[in-house]
């Protein structure tokens, strides 16, 4: 597993197209905050951490509504061969603004949103709409 975050992006995806409830993926701190930037969005209806260290796991819940999945693209942008950044005045908006870019910053994993309120740019991860 050389890229974690492609492989949760990866594994998301595939739950999605199968139609899965859910989908278990092992936990690191970056997945767990992308994860909450998810459900924060309203991407997933719901997040946990299931088992005990150092073996634990996220258990995300995905989100459909009439049947069909609410995210329908997820991208993943920065790869660790290729490293993609954007200054606070090119930080790219997902579909017009109605899907959301994740950034990594100095302070944190941040929406598109967020890190252009916050005034400050990162490398880009994912977008997801």
């Amino acid at each position: 597993m050389n890229d974690p975050i492609a492989s949760l992006l990866t594994q998301i995806r595939n739950a999605l197209q199968a139609g899965h409830e859910s989908v278990t993926v092992p936990a690191s701190r970056i997945k767990h905050e992308i994860a909450k930037k998810l459900l924060d969005g309203g991407y997933i209806s719901k997040l946990e951490t299931v088992g005990e260290a150092p073996k634990t796991s996220l258990l995300i819940t995905l989100k459909y509504v009439e049947g069909s999945p609410i995210v329908t693209h997820i991208k993943r942008i920065s790869k660790p061969s290729v490293r993609i950044y954007a200054g606070k005045k090119r930080i790219p908006k997902s579909l017009s603004g109605r899907g959301i870019t994740l950034l990594t910053t100095s302070k944190g994993i941040l929406t598109d949103k967020e890190a252009r309120a916050a005034g400050i740019g990162g490398e880009i991860i994912c977008q997801i709409w």
